[in-house]
C-alpha cells in the first residue's frame, strides 16, 4: 500500500520534540515501499497543531517522531494515523527501518563509535 510519512526534523535527525520542530519531512513511498519523493515543509513557527494539519492534508499514513504530547498522539491515532514515537536518530535510518518494517517505538538509531 502506498504511504506518506511525516517526520519532524532537527537538522538531519528526528526532532527531539514534536511540538518544537520548525521543519518536517514528507516522504512518499510506493506500494512496494520504494521511496518516490521527499519534500521539506518549513513552519512559520513550531506547532503541534500545524504538524497535525499537514498530516491530515497530506493523507499521511505514519508519523515518526520522538517526544510527543499525549493529546496529539491520541488525536493522530483517532484520525487513523500510525504514530511511531520515541524514535531517536538520523532520519535516513528511520526511513530505512520503516521501509523494512522493523521500526518500533523507542528505537535509538544512533551508532556508537566506541562499541
Amino acid at each position: 500500500m502506498p504511504a506518506t510519512l511525516l517526520i519532524p526534523l532537527y537538522r538531519d535527525e528526528v526532532a527531539p520534540r514534536f511540538d518544537l520542530a520548525g521543519e518536517a519531512l514528507l516522504v512518499h513511498l510506493d506500494a512496494d515501499g520504494a521511496e518516490l519523493s521527499r519534500s521539506s515543509v518549513l513552519l512559520a513557527h513550531a506547532s503541534s497543531e500545524e504538524l497535525c494539519r499537514i498530516a491530515l492534508e497530506e493523507k499521511v499514513r505514519a508519523v515518526i517522531c520522538n517526544g510527543i504530547d499525549d493529546e496529539f498522539w491520541q488525536y493522530l491515532r483517532w484520525k487513523r494515523i500510525e504514530v511511531i514515537d520515541n524514535v531517536m536518530g538520523p532520519v535516513d535510518e528511520a526511513i530505512a527501518r520503516f521501509r523494512a518494517d522493523v521500526l518500533r517505538p523507542g528505537d535509538i538509531l544512533f551508532h556508537r563509535s566506541d562499541a
